[in-house]
């Protein structure tokens, strides 16, 4: 199989064989799934912290492409954009499944988590959205931006979030608040 060479490409290539996932193509989602499955697992490991879980996502996530892949829409997102939304979601709900003890796990031990893959982040950061939300979020101060990263990619509450940076409840809030503001603004055209 062909690798694609660009980041446009590699979007456009990704877009049309999500297109023949939806006409019930396994051979397109086979091949969608050698694309994105190492940046994909990624995502999950980083919310669960745990390689069976991830997997278990990760199955999941293909699992919802194959039965949900006519209900991407190229103009709206992003395919790898989309594919991560499931993933992230997945994580989530898995992370709630577990219950309690998943949560037990400091926030610090995240970036100890060992794959030798490059992460999601890193993998995500060849296409253009990539690289300017990067920059907006390295333009916020360090805490904004690592309360936002816990709460988008970790999938932590403003309860936990507050709790882990032993703040009270509303100046997590407004903190957030403020740094998707800024983010926003950032980010506009």
């Amino acid at each position: 199989m062909r690798r694609a060479s660009g980041p446009d490409e590699a979007r456009e290539r990704l877009v049309a064989l999500i297109a023949r996932v939806a006409k019930g193509e396994r051979a397109a989602l086979g091949h969608v799934y050698d694309l994105t499955s190492a940046k994909l697992f990624g995502v999950a490991l980083r919310i669960l912290g745990d390689r069976e879980d991830a997997e278990d996502v990760l199955q999941d996530v293909y699992l919802t492409v194959w039965n949900r892949a006519d209900s991407f829409d190229a103009s709206r997102a992003s395919p790898i954009t989309w594919l991560s939304t499931i993933a992230r979601n997945r994580a989530i709900d898995r992370l709630r499944q577990l219950g309690p003890r998943a949560f037990d796990r400091p926030l610090d031990e995240a970036g100890e988590v060992a794959e030798e893959r490059p992460d999601a982040f890193e993998a995500l950061s060849a296409s253009q959205e990539q690289r300017r939300l990067a920059a907006c979020l390295s333009a916020l101060d360090a805490r904004t931006r690592s309360a936002i990263a816990a709460a988008f990619y970790g999938g932590l509450t403003y309860d936990e979030l507050a709790r882990r940076a032993g703040l009270p409840l509303g100046t997590m809030k407004s903190l957030i608040r403020r740094g998707l503001i800024r983010l926003r603004g950032c980010l506009a055209p």
